[in-house]
């Protein structure tokens, strides 16, 4: 593109150009730009849907740095890290994988969920979370240096962990680590009504139903339900979905398979409803 440099070719569809809604919860913004300022990398740590994607969004707008977001998963693989050989016509290019170009541009490098990721794949990584700050690409025989402004920032669910998906220790140990958790009632009303436009005394009562099935959270079910899912309840709401109708298919169905289960939260949200 004209008047565009190669960096900022690569690099300009990872720019976030509209900064997303976010409510700081804690001390969470300032430990970042921290982290940031001194070539920290960070574990954002927390229950699923409850903000550490949409935090990374905002500090990325914050600070106008691009975003490369990696959903990780059990085949992903050290080449789709960091880039592979492709054929082209009667020869082979080079192509950078999403970690080799926020190495190389700058950036925030994202991978979202990383025990999802195979324990051969995550050791990449290492050598960019220490003082030397660089990306070994094997099949060039080559180091790459990271960037002044990169970063490396991991998302990891400690609901999730079993004996064959958790973060080795030798992992874990090279991020600091920002805990993330639902955001207070009065917090979470407010990120309801903003992302779905509903009114506030049914902001208000989706909240409650979210704190007692939360409290069952190991007494039944895996997981709470999430502020995510609150604020889908309440687009569905908005949209003229029956209240009870829409906690079903937003609150209830997406966290528990069991038919008993699922009557008794029922029960709950005819009480609040």
């Amino acid at each position: 593109m004209t008047g565009m440099t190669s960096r900022e070719s690569e690099m300009k569809d990872f720019r976030i150009t509209e900064e997303p809604f976010y409510l700081p919860i804690s001390d969470e913004v300032k430990l970042f730009e921290l982290a940031y300022e001194n070539k920290l990398p960070l574990m954002l740590k927390g229950p699923t849907g409850c903000g550490k994607t949409r935090f990374l969004g905002y500090m990325a707008s914050k600070l106008s740095l691009p975003l490369i977001t990696v959903a990780c998963h059990e085949d992903l693989t050290a080449s789709d890290l960091v880039g592979r050989y492709l054929l082209d016509g009667s020869s082979t290019r080079w192509q950078d994988g999403p970690l080799s170009l926020a190495v190389k541009h700058g950036g925030i490098c994202y991978l979202d969920e990383i025990v999802e990721a195979r324990k051969d794949t995550t050791v990449v990584i290492h050598p960019l979370t220490d003082d030397r700050r660089i990306l070994p690409i094997e099949k060039r025989g080559t180091l790459l240096e990271a960037d002044d402004s990169f970063m490396l920032a991991i998302s990891y669910n400690p609901g999730y962990q079993t004996v064959l998906k958790d973060l080795k220790q030798s992992t874990k140990q090279r991020f600091i680590t920002i805990e993330f958790d639902y955001p207070t009632a009065t917090l979470e009303e407010e990120i309801v009504i903003h992302e779905s436009g509903i009114d506030r005394a049914t902001a208000g009562n989706l909240r409650k139903v979210a704190e007692k099935f939360r409290n069952l959270k190991g007494r039944g079910l895996d997981e709470g339900v999430s502020t995510r899912l609150l604020i889908y309840a309440g687009v569905l709401i908005v949209k003229g979905v029956d209240t009870r109708r829409a906690c079903s298919v937003a609150l209830i169905n997406p966290i528990t398979d069991d038919v008993e289960m699922q009557k008794a939260l029922e029960e709950i949200v005819a009480s609040i409803f």
